[in-house]
């Protein structure tokens, strides 16, 4: 498929099998490593951030990345399963939390102010018909269905969501951002996401299930019941992840699996956040094998799904703090370390520049 077709066409499960990615370039990612040893100081000596800022430029393709004009996604969308009593508030919550953001008076709106990242609200599914201001609308249905009940989403609607995340992504390349940060509001989505993390990696509910946004003890129990109960409903740990997120899946869940797909299909790095955008990218990595090689990974959240997840994407958190804010505020953390690694990597004097004989490396 040509880029203009994934704006413009209705994506079908066919095309979106058939999607294959390119891997970063390698030559790019050997000559930002370069760079970095000429920098007059110990080889790796800024760690991880060192292989953050190669990976942003192999993304990219430029051996100076570019990082300054940055924009957090937040996919919002309403979950059909809080019927079942898996959330200590309810589902009115994602409206209102969604018109904060829409403001940039919620906590990840205030931390973006600080750190230099736009944000971008979008309703996907949020329950009411009524527009919220200042939230883009992409509205494909009010919520998902409780799964416990029915499947969660239909195949087109899983499609249609996919798809808007995709065209988000073309959107904001067309604006002129180098970079995209993710994040996600909606009552209910933690069940939602740990359902479809206990299909992709085929464990029980209770080895992916936290407290969310902080259930007592009888309430963890009972949220770990439906999702166990869903897995053998739909005997999820046999099915694809395009079925998954069909069968307990969510829209904004889905949506991010696009966004996550698109970077890798825009070369725009994608910086994820907690549990929810880990597991949509553990589902667009399943759907389109080299989607992880595009994605950041923020932080290590509380949920205990987080690092089962970031083993199976091979992606290395950087902040490690017990996090689970969720709204995109972890990836909104990382980029303030990008720009002070940045700095260093474009302004750095190099031995040559300070007489300094340079380190050799040995080993690695």
């Amino acid at each position: 498929m040509e880029e203009k077709d994934f704006i413009y066409d209705a994506l079908t499960i066919e095309q979106l099998e058939k999607l294959s990615v390119t891997a970063p370039d390698e030559q790019i990612r050997t000559a930002a490593k370069e760079h970095w040893d000429a920098i007059a100081k110990p080889l790796d000596g800024l760690g991880v951030f060192e292989q953050l800022i190669a990976d942003i430029a192999a993304i990219q393709g430029r051996v100076r990345p570019k990082i300054s004009r940055r924009v957090l996604l937040i996919l919002c969308a309403d979950h059909g399963i809080v019927e079942e009593g898996v959330s200590q508030c309810g589902s009115h919550v994602t409206r209102l939390v969604a018109e904060n953001m829409g403001k940039e008076l919620s906590s990840v709106g205030r931390m973006a102010k600080r750190s230099g990242v736009d944000t971008c609200p979008v309703d996907l599914g949020i329950l009411g018909r009524e527009r919220i201001e200042g939230v883009l609308d992409r509205k494909i249905r009010e919520g998902s269905r409780n799964f416990i009940k029915e499947p969660a989403l239909t195949g087109k609607e899983v499609l249609v969501a996919i798809q808007t995340g995709i065209r988000l992504v073309w959107e904001k390349k067309m604006q002129g951002y180098d970079m995209l940060a993710l994040g996600e509001m909606g009552i209910g989505n933690t069940t939602s996401s740990a359902a479809v993390c206990a299909a992709l990696l085929g464990l029980e509910a209770s080895e992916v299930t936290s407290r969310g946004a902080g259930l007592s003890d009888e309430g963890l129990d009972r949220k770990i019941a439906v999702i166990q109960k869903a897995v053998e409903k739909y005997d999820l740990g046999n099915r694809s992840a395009f079925e998954v997120l069909c069968d307990v899946g969510g829209l904004e869940i889905a949506g991010l699996c696009g966004v996550c797909i698109a970077g890798a299909l825009y070369r725009m790095p994608v910086v994820l956040d907690g549990v929810i955008t880990m597991t949509a990218a553990l589902a667009a990595e399943r759907l389109c094998p080299g989607v992880r090689e595009y994605l950041l990974a923020s932080h290590i959240g509380k949920e205990k799904a987080c690092g089962l997840l970031a083993k199976a994407l091979d992606l290395k958190p950087v902040i490690d703090a017990g996090m689970k804010l969720g709204e995109g505020t972890g990836a909104v953390m990382l980029f303030p370390l990008l720009d002070m690694t940045e700095a260093v990597y474009e302004n750095g004097g190099s031995f040559d520049e300070l007489t300094i004989r340079p380190y050799e490396r040995y080993g690695k």
